[in-house]
């Protein structure tokens, strides 16, 4: 379920209202009510979840959904308890949904004195800190910068100017520098009928002790679980971190790194600047990514890659020089 500090559970909805919502139709269960949306594999009898490809039909079958929105062909693997919608384009009902029930928290100001642990947190002039959050002991807010309501710094953090933190929760000894962007909802869309819809981000960025993150640089709150920074990790500037990622400790960012979706990366990892991470990918422990290298299948722990697509790096060099010596002797044959 969307975690209370930064979601409002609005009313709950029939079957039938998020039918007519989304431009389904119901099999069965038209008077059944649902309160939440969740996966199919973390679903409950209160929540409404869908099937948006095939390779998850085993899970549709299993699952404990309240409800489930499914194509016509899936109908008959769904759970004979759960309420059943059919619609072309289940994701996009299921995003439907997701607004219904779902509402991010607006941002109200409060007061400092109720979300400063104690009289060590610097406010610098301008900033906005939302209700429900928390900072700790020794902390500095730098100018300007917006705390969203519900966020939670620890101890001895220091947040730049012009930073905006939302969906959050922080660790201790946390550096964030100017104008990073933390927890804004991740490129999520659906095709719909009219058009592509836009997916709610219902996640949270979860990040842990003594990280810094460099300027200008985001990081997207998940799409349902939570997008993870580990332990000691070092970013630099201009980084893009999308929804879901899950980051190792004492990982290694340089500059314009850019992570899609869902990537798992171990421990102690290292990416050159500018290198660029395909979604749904895992990157073993140890391994080092090459600058400019673009990944597109799955890094081993304690290998090297380079190039694009990336591949390990002794690979990659055999065949440039390959390619070079086959230019050089194509070159000197037309010259003849």
């Amino acid at each position: 379920m969307p975690d209370a500090r930064f979601f409002d559970l609005l009313a709950p909805v029939s079957v039938g209202d998020l039918a007519a919502l989304s431009g389904g139709e119901v099999v069965r269960g038209w008077e059944c009510r649902i309160s939440q949306v969740a996966p199919l594999g973390v679903a409950d009898r209160n929540a409404v979840a869908f099937l948006g490809d095939r390779k998850f039909v085993e899970a549709l079958g299993t699952t404990a959904a309240g409800c489930v929105i499914v194509p016509a062909e899936a109908v008959e693997a769904a759970p004979a308890d759960a309420a059943v919608i059919v619609s072309r384009t289940p994701q996009a009902a299921w995003a439907a949904a997701a607004m219904a029930l779902h509402r991010p928290r607006g941002l109200t100001a409060a007061d400092p004195a109720e979300v400063c642990e104690d009289d060590s947190v610097v406010i610098e002039p301008g900033v906005v800190l939302g209700t429900g959050a928390r900072i700790g002991r020794g902390t500095r807010i730098g100018a300007n910068t917006v705390i969203g309501p519900g966020v939670q710094i620890g101890r001895d953090c220091a947040i730049g100017s012009n930073v905006t933190v939302g969906f959050a929760l922080i660790g201790d000894r946390v550096k964030i520098y100017a104008g990073a962007r933390i927890g804004e909802a991740g490129f999520g869309a659906a095709g719909g009928a009219t058009g592509p819809v836009d997916v709610p981000q219902l996640g949270r960025v979860i990040i842990q002790d003594g990280v810094t993150i460099g300027a200008n640089t985001c990081i997207d709150r998940g799409a349902f679980d939570d997008t993870v920074i580990g332990e000691n990790t070092k970013i630099d500037n201009l980084v893009m971190i999308a929804h879901n990622c899950v980051l190792g400790r004492n990982v290694l960012m340089a500059g314009n790194t850019g992570i899609s979706g869902s990537v798992r990366v171990g421990d102690n990892v290292m990416f050159g600047g500018k290198a660029g991470v395909g979604d749904h990918i895992t990157i073993g422990e140890g391994a080092r990514v090459a600058a400019g290298a673009g990944v597109l299948a799955d890094i081993p722990a304690g290998e090297t890659w380079s190039g694009y697509p990336a591949k390990p790096i002794r690979q990659f060099l055999r065949e440039t020089v390959w390619v070079s010596r086959q230019a050089r002797s194509k070159g000197a044959r037309t010259n003849d």
